[in-house]
């Protein structure tokens, strides 16, 4: 049976405030066959359920402590640990209240107070407040060292610009606990996304005392293999639905209901995340009813599941696949190299033969839906007569041999089987006359920190899925500056894309946009492939998941039969 019907509420009924919501993301093709509403399972577990929900990983987490991590494996577990201010509205990528029940924005877009909910508790007796909220905003801005790497705090340093010792850059300024409820947060520089970027677990509320107690800040290691804190390890403490209970590092992660939980607590009362690495043996997993659920479903498995009985939940195209290229290989810093690269790839046939049903070729960096998508972009249509010209012309006519990375022992909602993407690439840049040096990394830590924190790399496939309904959760984070993973440095893109996330009216903010997007198909960083569609599977007892565009997906609203 595949799930059809309305999205599950995510915790509690919502009480709309007066907010500056992101653009709609689209209707969800998600869970139903039985219809959930927020209060249908309201506080006890169901005894005539079996409330263990085994979950398929398709790797360790990176960091159990949310500020210090990027990865979806990460924020699978964090979200059911962690709440921020902000959450997501059920079925799109667009903000709603969660921790604040409401906020007011100045009208020079540079201070917003936020009224929290009150009453509710970390998972160590201590009470969230406003005081939380800005030791965790002051804990962010005041990261130093390593701590500000982009292998660690990634999305902090890209989305805030800045840290207490580079205030010039920092979009963030101060934060005022105007009583135990009401919080005022100071902005130095407008950032239209603020309120949407909140809604990322990377900003998630965690508890000042656990912080503290076990030395969230001390981390060790290089910028290229950072090493965990002992917080990050095994003492993640939030205010979700579930609490943390341990992490076997390589087999699996347990959490279970919190009791003290300010929501719905729902009929799942222990989550335990297997990891679980080949796609092969979660499918075989699923089937010899070992697990219950698993993501990132191979395409060539969702009809066999399907009519085998098991559940298929299809997420709508909220990703984008790309080819990395790194410009610190000389051959790669000329426009000519890249655009024959770009040439040389037949999408079409990339999408037919490895990528989920439901994937849209990609021309650009953003999804059709987002704000500021130009459908008269330049786009570089399979030819690879014309790369293999451009090839000669940049000096490369007797062949150019580039090292290939690729991750290995990983799913990832952009790229279900990596290998078959690598091999179906590899395949057509050596017909125009590239020979490829494969270069595998086991995802978590090898891969990303290689192609993410070092030079040590010359083309490689990455992708993202979108946090929230925002133009600069793509086209900023990847080119909003200078980074280790493509070498392209360009101050007046950059400064483009400053002033246009700065901008808060939407007409005057759509064509800055479009003229990014036209732009960085001209610079040629890196190759937009393809817009997957993500799909998952479950057992028949599953009768309901939570799914998001943006995988905010939390397991107190799951819904069992048996």
């Amino acid at each position: 049976m595949s799930f059809s019907g309305p999205t599950p509420a995510r915790r509690r009924p919502r009480r709309f405030a007066a907010i500056a919501a992101g653009l709609a993301a689209g209707a969800l093709i998600l869970s139903g066959c039985a219809q959930s509403q927020r209060g249908d399972a309201e506080g006890t577990e169901d005894a005539s359920v079996n409330s263990t929900f085994i979950f398929a990983a398709s790797s360790d987490p990176k960091s159990l402590d949310p500020a210090f991590a990027s990865d979806g494996e990460s924020f699978r577990v964090s979200r059911q640990i962690f709440e921020g201010l902000v959450g997501v509205e059920p079925g799109t990528a667009d903000p709603a209240p969660l921790l604040a029940e409401s906020w007011e924005t100045s009208t020079d877009g540079l201070s917003y107070t936020f009224k929290l909910k009150d009453g509710v508790k970390f998972h160590d007796g201590t009470d969230f407040n406003a005081e939380a909220v800005c030791f965790n905003f002051d804990r962010w801005y005041n990261f130093e060292g390593l701590q500000q790497s982009e292998s660690v705090a990634y999305y902090y340093g890209s989305l805030f610009r800045g840290f207490a010792d580079t205030p010039d850059t920092a979009v963030y300024k101060s934060c005022d606990a105007t009583s135990e409820t009401e919080v005022a947060v100071n902005l130095a520089k407008p950032f239209a996304g603020f309120i949407a970027a909140l809604s990322l677990p990377a900003f998630a509320m965690q508890s000042p005392s656990a912080l503290q107690e076990f030395k969230a800040d001390e981390i060790g290691g290089s910028e290229e293999a950072p090493v965990l804190s002992e917080y990050a390890q095994g003492h993640p403490v939030g205010t979700g639905p579930f609490k943390f209970d341990k992490w076997d590092v390589g087999q699996q992660i347990e959490v279970s209901a919190f009791g003290d939980y300010w929501g719905e607590q729902g009929q799942v009362q222990k989550v335990i995340f297997r990891v679980i690495d080949d796609p092969q043996a979660r499918r075989q997993s699923l089937e010899s009813g070992d697990i219950d659920g698993y993501d990132l479903v191979a395409p060539a498995d969702t009809k066999a599941l399907a009519d085998a009985g098991f559940n298929i939940v299809n997420r709508d195209p909220f990703t984008i696949l790309y080819l990395g290229i790194n410009q610190k290989n000389e051959a790669l810093a000329k426009p000519e190299v890249r655009q024959a690269l770009a040439y040389a790839i037949d999408k079409e046939a990339l999408v037919r033969q490895t990528l989920p049903e439901g994937t849209e070729v990609a021309s650009q960096f953003i999804p059709p839906i987002v704000n500021g998508y130009n459908k008269d972009v330049t786009t570089y249509a399979y030819n690879p007569e014309k790369a293999r010209d451009l090839l000669k012309q940049a000096g490369h006519g007797d062949g150019l041999t580039l090292e290939f990375n690729y991750p290995t022992g990983v799913s990832r909602p952009y790229m279900p089987t990596p290998e078959q993407v690598f091999t179906n690439l590899s395949a057509q840049l050596e017909d125009v006359g590239i020979t490829i040096k494969a270069a595998p990394d086991k995802w978590s830590p090898d891969y990303l920190d290689r192609v993410q924190a070092s030079a040590n790399h010359d083309i490689h496939l990455l992708g993202w899925t979108g946090d929230y309904n925002d133009t600069d959760n793509f086209v900023g984070v990847f080119f909003g500056h200078e980074k280790p993973e493509f070498g392209f440095n360009n101050p007046e893109l950059f400064k483009a894309l400053d002033e246009a996330r700065q901008e808060s009216v939407l007409e005057e903010q759509t064509p800055l946009y479009e003229q990014i997007n036209e732009d960085i198909a001209k610079y040629v960083p890196a190759i937009p492939l393809a817009h997957p569609a993500p799909s998952l599977a479950f057992a028949p007892r599953v009768t309901s998941y939570p799914a998001s565009p943006v995988n905010d997906e939390v397991y107190n609203m799951v819904k069992l039969s048996e």
